[in-house]
């Protein structure tokens, strides 16, 4: 994903979250700007969202949103934000429409998947 918007000819700023963790105004005002709600945004794979509970339908934003702060991890990402709008760019190619400039082709996601082909056109 960083591979791909320095292609672009940006250099994005990266807020590690795991370390500084997150406000609830920052989780709420992320979650607005990209359309999601907090069980949109929680991650259920490589946390302990399962563990804790929160993957039950019942666990209300709220809650979700507390959990998020007390384990940053919980927060799906990667979330990226431009002047063309924030999106949890998952998968990775969706960045793509966040882009002021598309990087020079031919770009591969990191499982080695083609997405632009040599003239800077989208794959697939």
């Amino acid at each position: 994903m960083l591979d791909i918007i320095r292609r672009s000819g940006t250099e994005p700023v990266v807020i590690d979250y795991l370390a500084e963790g997150w406000t609830r105004p920052q989780l709420l005002a992320l979650f607005a700007a990209a359309g999601l709600t907090p069980r949109e945004a929680l991650r259920t794979s490589k946390s302990p969202a399962e563990e804790l509970g929160l993957t039950d339908p019942a666990v209300s934003d709220e809650a979700l949103l507390d959990a998020m702060l007390e384990h940053p991890v919980l927060v799906n990402r990667p979330i990226v934000c431009s002047p063309k709008g924030v999106r949890l760019c998952r998968p990775s190619e969706q960045v793509l429409d966040l882009l002021e400039q598309m990087p020079p082709g031919p770009l591969y996601k990191e499982d080695g998947q083609m997405i632009l082909d040599e003239g800077g056109r989208r794959v697939g």
